[in-house]
């Protein structure tokens, strides 16, 4: 049986969030187990990719933090999960490590993760899927 189960969610992208329900919803049922829900909004690095270049053009990653719990909140409730079940983290870094750090902190039994349509640099899973099914520490399981 499950204890604790994490959910990484990527709040800009639906389809993916859709093909999740069903899975965490069974074992949320079957279980008696506290779902964590994470997102994770990209640091630095990426927004300098985008051509910011001054700190003052830098958005404050507290407010990002703060929309994409707001955003994961109003997505958990498609889960039909009750809420003492759950608990909603947001936090800023690189998704893969970031849902990594956070199945080591609450001590994961399982995660359940979707995965991209993999293109020909991943072959197999997206990229970060393949991380955390490379590193975790428990099962994984991913939907495509």
């Amino acid at each position: 049986m499950y204890n604790s189960i994490l959910v990484p969610i990527d709040v800009s992208e639906d389809s993916l969030t859709n093909m999740v329900i069903p899975f965490v919803q069974a074992h949320a049922v079957l279980n008696t187990a506290k779902v964590h829900f994470l997102t994770v909004v990209p640091s630095l690095p990426y927004y300098s990719s985008l051509g910011l270049a001054y700190s003052v053009e830098m958005p404050k990653m507290k407010e990002f933090q703060d929309a994409a719990k707001s955003k994961l909140d109003e997505i958990v409730k498609k889960f039909k999960i009750s809420a003492d079940k759950i608990q909603l983290h947001a936090v800023a870094g690189s998704p893969k490590d970031q849902i990594l750090k956070l199945a080591d902190m609450i001590d994961a039994d399982l995660i359940i993760i979707a995965s991209h349509k993999p293109d020909i640099s991943t072959y197999l899973l997206g990229s970060n899927a393949a991380a955390v099914v490379r590193h975790a520490k428990c099962p994984v399981l991913v939907v495509r």
